[in-house]
This record gives structure tokens, C-alpha cells and sequence, in this order.
């Protein structure tokens, strides 16, 4: 299901990895931070959940060229990873580019990138936890161009068949714990997600934990925090009130959540065009995620827009990501295939236009990225094949093992 597939956080790590690619150095700007110019046409390489997207990027490319004079082409990705390696092995990469935080450190090391994100004239109205996603040794990289987070998605019908009210909405984990035992009943559990980090990842979150020091220096996968939200998790799903996508038969949460196997589901903001899309007939609420023992938290996803640190034209390329990452795109983007924007000035009006998602904006000044280190996209795909077993595991062991995968990835 391609809804659920852009909150994964594996996505363009390997292309992150290997040699071979640019061998400029530092930012890609000259000495005194002048940006390349010279006449030379866009490329825009993208990925796409949909035809929308694609058109909605192409329409916003398309206007600034006009405005411009600059002509720019927009393509979209069979597989993004694996061109945009081959772009920078080339020495003629895309001048344009969406770019994961997973790919950032390894492209940002090897010199593929530039660094313009100080030049931006807005920097200040990005949400500060996004600036923070795609900044690499102590550089501001690239522009976020629009986010995600989790929340607590509710079925409306199933809540109400329970007996539970507005005032049942769960704030904290024992609140969470009573709703999903009273949701339970033979036809189906009272909640469900993924096995993976990218959703058993808020819960961690939530109990205080992180999976390093602040400056990203040191590995604290093992510590007493993330223990205690691993293990309320597996309490959940050893209670028979909670289950794994998986083990319903499901692809990812949404689909538990709208085929009706499961009354909650901790999803981000893009189910809501899955539901519009395959499960209409289903009315459902969203919550922020219930705070634990640390308080509120939960999980944001992310992309910038990449600039080439070859590219000829770097000064347009600039001017066209301040076009793309403006309020009224932003605004534009999320009315035409329903991303959240990056910029705080759009908030407001944002959740005017979607108030029964709002709280997944909300959620922003309490959300943690993803892991940005070069290699922990594979680290990460190793503990989400062990959390699979996790009814049978001691959460302890397995965040041991984390540990010192994920120890040594780190500089």
C-alpha cells in the first residue's frame, strides 16, 4: 500500500552509501559562498505516492519557470534511490531532487550535496524539529518540504458500540491500555500498527527514551526509557487487545484500521487518503498519541529538496525551492495530494482546511525525527525483523542488540 510506504525510514539509504559519487567539497559553493549561475535548464528528479503529487509539482515547476524565464523539467522516479546514485556517479545528477533524512549524511560526506540552507530567506518559519532532521555537521542542508507525524486514528462507529464517549479519548498510557481492552471484541482488536520502529518508535518516544545523545554522538538504544516503552508495547499486544498489521493479515495499520480489524491505529496523516481512496464508509477521528511516562511523543517523517553540488545552475535552483517551499505552495501541495507543510506560517490555515487532521499538525512541537546517521536505515531494517517476535522476546534483549548495531553506524 503506497500510503503506508512513505512513512518508512528505509527508503534511500543505500544510495547514501558507496564512493564513486562528487568529489566536491564542503557545501558546493565557492570559497565565498557565491552560488554557480549560468543559462543552463532544471532538472527536478522526484518520487510520487500518486498522480496528483506528480501533476501538483509539475504544475508548481512549471509556473516559476514561466515567472522565471528558467526552463526546468520535472521527472518522476522509477526508483529514487537508485538514480539519484547514479545521477551523482555520473557527474550529471539531477539539479533539483527530494532527498530523505536517511540519505542526507552519506551524500552530505561524500560532497554530493549543497548546503544552501542558511541562504534561505524564511529559514525561521520552518518548524525547528524539521531544520533539525536535515542539518549535518552543524550545516542546515536543504529545505523541508513537507511533513508527517503519528497519531491515534479512531473508528467513530466502534468507539461509540463500546459505550465511550469525548472524554474517553486516551491522554496517557493506562488511558490507552483501558480504551483498547473495552474496543476489543471477537470481530476484531482494539488497535493495531506496524512491526517496526517507524510506529513502535513513538512508544519509545513517549516513555522518554531516544536512540542517541543529544548530539548524536552516542548510542542510548538500550536505555531504562526505551525499555519501558518497548515493553508497554509488548504488553499491549500480549494482552490480546492490541496486534501487529501482520499478524491480521494486513499490509500496514491503515488497512487493519479500515478493513475493520482493528478499532485504533497509530498512523500519520497520510491515511487520510487511503480512506478516502479504498475505505469511504469508514468515520474516524484522530488524537494526538497519549503521553507516557516522558510525556507526549511521537514520530515525524520528512524530505527536503536537494540541491546538486554540481549543478551548473545553482542560484536557480535555489530561487526555485524558495518558490516550492513558500505558504501558498505549501498550502497548494497539501490541498492537491494532502501532505502537512513545513512552514509555520501555513499552520493556521492548514488546519482550517483540515480540521479532522488536525492533530497531527499539533503534534509537531512534540515530534522526534527519524535516525538521519549514514547506515542506520539498515540497522533499523534489522530491528524491525526481530520486532516481529517481540510476544516472545524480552524488549531488553532486543534493544541490546540495537544497541550495538546501531553503536557502531555512529562516528
Amino acid at each position: 500500500m503506497a500510503f503506508g510506504a512513505i512513512a518508512t525510514v528505509t527508503g534511500l539509504a543505500l544510495s547514501a552509501c558507496g564512493s564513486g559519487f562528487s568529489e566536491g567539497g564542503g557545501d558546493g559553493a565557492s570559497s565565498d559562498g557565491t552560488l554557480t549561475s549560468s543559462d543552463d535548464s532544471l532538472t527536478v528528479l522526484i518520487a510520487s505516492s500518486g498522480d496528483a503529487e506528480a501533476a501538483a509539482v509539475r504544475d508548481a515547476v512549471a509556473s516559476w519557470s514561466g515567472d522565471s524565464g528558467t526552463d526546468a523539467e520535472v521527472s518522476v522516479a522509477s526508483d529514487l534511490p537508485q538514480q539519484l546514485s547514479q545521477g551523482f556517479a555520473s557527474g550529471s545528477p539531477a539539479d533539483v531532487f527530494y532527498l530523505s533524512t536517511d540519505a542526507l549524511a552519506g551524500f552530505a560526506e561524500n560532497g554530493s550535496l549543497l548546503a544552501y540552507g542558511d541562504q534561505l530567506s524564511e529559514t525561521d518559519d520552518f518548524f525547528p524539529t524539521l531544520v533539525d532532521s536535515f542539518t549535518y555537521d552543524d550545516q542546515f542542508y536543504c529545505a523541508p518540504k513537507d511533513f508527517s507525524t503519528l497519531g491515534l486514528v479512531i473508528n467513530e462507529q466502534m468507539w461509540q458500540e463500546a459505550g465511550l464517549t469525548d472524554a474517553d479519548v486516551p491522554t496517557d498510557w493506562d488511558g490507552l491500555s483501558d480504551v483498547a481492552a473495552k474496543l476489543t471484541t471477537a470481530d476484531h482488536v482494539g488497535l493495531a500498527f506496524g512491526a517496526e520502529y517507524a510506529r513502535v518508535g513513538a512508544f519509545m518516544a513517549e516513555a522518554g527514551g531516544s536512540l542517541t545523545n543529544e548530539d548524536g554522538t552516542e548510542a542510548t538504544v538500550d536505555s531504562e526509557e526505551n525499555v519501558e516503552g518497548l515493553t508497554y508495547v509488548k504488553d499491549l499486544i500480549t494482552s490480546g487487545n492490541a496486534a501487529f498489521a501482520a499478524d491480521l493479515g494486513a499490509g500496514w495499520g491503515g488497512e487493519a484500521f479500515g478493513t475493520g480489524k482493528a478499532a485504533m491505529t497509530v498512523e500519520g496523516n497520510w491515511i487520510a487518503g487511503a480512506m478516502n481512496a479504498d475505505y469511504p464508509d469508514v468515520d474516524y477521528r484522530v488524537a494526538e498519541m497519549p503521553a507516557g511516562p516522558g510525556g507526549q511523543g511521537t514520530l515525524q517523517f520528512t524530505n527536503c529538496w536537494g540541491i546538486a553540488a554540481d549543478s551548473p545552475n545553482q542560484q536557480a535552483a535555489l530561487e526555485l525551492v524558495e518558490q516550492l517551499v513558500s505558504t501558498d505552495q505549501q498550502l497548494a501541495f497539501a490541498d492537491a495530494f494532502g501532505v502537512m507543510p513545513s512552514v509555520q506560517s501555513a499552520a493556521d490555515q492548514w488546519k482550517t482546511d483540515n480540521p479532522d487532521s488536525a492533530a497531527f499538525l499539533d503534534s509537531a512541537d512534540f515530534a522526534v525525527g527519524v535516525p538521519t546517521q549514514q547506515g542506520s536505515a539498515d540497522v533499523i531494517a534489522d530491528f524491525n525483523s526481530q520486532l516481529e517476535g517481540l510476544s516472545s522476546a524480552e524488549p531488553a534483549d532486543l534493544l541490546e542488540s540495537f544497541q550495538s548495531n546501531y553503536a557502531a553506524i555512529l562516528p
